[in-house]
């Protein structure tokens, strides 16, 4: 019997990871060896000291059972502890912190904990496609505010439409910004904040990437301005920061009321994340200081440079990114950002990501993750040369 599909299926775009997935593994079953700049992927095993404590923590019976919560006390505690450490920013750990699948897991199901049919939903665009995808799923409108490198991959506020302002009842903010690399300061957050107080919008800060800054500064937190608990919520997720995406955990903090309304969502649609993974996430956090990280952004610094460097001598534009582990680079001139991922997987195997995937302002850039050895970096940049632009 065919299956008819929910018109909210129709109303998505094709996932842009499935979709560059689906052409890797056609690539590779034809034999070719694929360089792969695509997905944010670490290529590093998981820091020793947090496996270990994986090790010690699964062969416990209290931590076979469900889960259920939205987190144990003690990750909860030692979340709470770290927030304040990194930011000076003091938590209720019961009401103010909220134990997630991943980050992605959360920022996909707050719309649906907060967003009525039809109100509409500030997304950014170049940005994460799960925003716009979640927007739709709850049935609220997405709003693309347009980011431009002339403005620093930040929002204008002033243009937002005064309509949109007043009827919206979410944003999405993501610093480090994934894909462009840029990062915020204190004074953006304090015009955020303002603005979402004066429209009586919730912000919904995506700071996954904020313990991968490549420069001397680590990034704020929103939640460091006075304030911002009434209005924001700040995702952070242990995947990207300790190599952990097959772990799945992450953690939201910031207005009470909004992670209750997350935190039911949750109860009727998942059971928690397994206990002993959040005694592996405690023990990460608890080193957050570690040489292991310190050595990660050493490693992506160097990438960086390899491959910006070589971008600039075959016809692109790029400069290593603030934070992140991508760089977002300009197509050579006369090119469009599919075309040009098409070329480098179709006639030199090298996997980059389209930057108008990641919405209509990420057009004339690509997107390449760091997750590639040097020589490997090296290698790809004499491919990508032989085409040339």
């Amino acid at each position: 019997m065919p299956v008819t599909r929910s018109t909210r299926l129709g109303a998505l775009p094709p996932y842009l990871f499935a979709e560059i997935d689906r052409q890797k593994r056609a690539a590779r079953a034809a034999g070719r060896d694929i360089i792969d700049f695509g997905v944010g992927d670490p290529d590093q095993p998981t820091h020793a000291f947090i496996i270990e404590r994986m090790r010690q923590a699964v062969g416990k019976p209290e931590n076979h059972p469900y889960p259920l919560g939205g987190g144990s006390a003690d990750f909860r505690r030692s979340i709470a502890a770290f927030f304040h450490r990194r930011y000076g920013v003091q938590l209720d750990p019961q009401r103010e912190l909220l134990a997630l699948i991943g980050s992605k897991e959360g920022i996909g199901h707050l719309p649906l904990a907060l967003v009525n049919p039809g109100q509409p939903v500030i997304v950014p665009s170049p940005g994460y496609p799960v925003y716009r995808a979640a927007t739709i799923f709850a049935g609220g409108q997405p709003y693309i505010l347009e980011l431009t490198e002339a403005g620093g991959w930040l929002p204008d506020f002033a243009a937002i439409p005064p309509d949109v302002a007043r009827r919206a009842v979410l944003m999405f903010l993501n610093y480090p910004n994934n894909p462009t690399g840029a990062t915020a300061t204190l004074d953006f957050y304090q015009r955020a904040v303002a603005f979402a107080k004066e429209h009586d919008l919730l912000l919904a800060q995506d700071a996954a990437y904020n313990e991968l800054y490549l420069g001397a500064q680590p990034p704020p937190s929103i939640l460091q301005v006075p304030g911002a608990e009434d209005v924001a919520v700040e995702f952070h997720s242990a995947s990207k920061t300790f190599n952990m995406t097959g772990w799945r955990i992450g953690f939201v903090v910031g207005n009470a009321d909004a992670i209750a309304a997350l935190a039911s969502i949750k109860a009727n649609l998942d059971s928690g994340v397994f206990a002993a993974i959040q005694e592996a996430a405690c023990e990460a956090y608890g080193n957050i200081d570690c040489r292991e990280l310190h050595q990660m952004r050493e490693l992506y610094r160097a990438r960086a440079r390899i491959l910006c460097e070589g971008l600039c001598q075959i016809g692109f534009r790029a400069s290593p990114p603030a934070a992140t582990f991508y760089v977002w680079a300009h197509v050579p001139a006369g090119y469009d950002s599919m075309t040009v991922c098409s070329r480098l997987l179709d006639e030199v195997h090298v996997v980059g990501v389209p930057g108008v995937g990641f919405g209509p302002s990420g057009e004339g850039y690509v997107r390449f993750a760091l997750n590639v050895p040097a020589e490997r970096i090296q290698a790809a940049v004499q491919r990508m040369a032989a085409l040339k632009w």
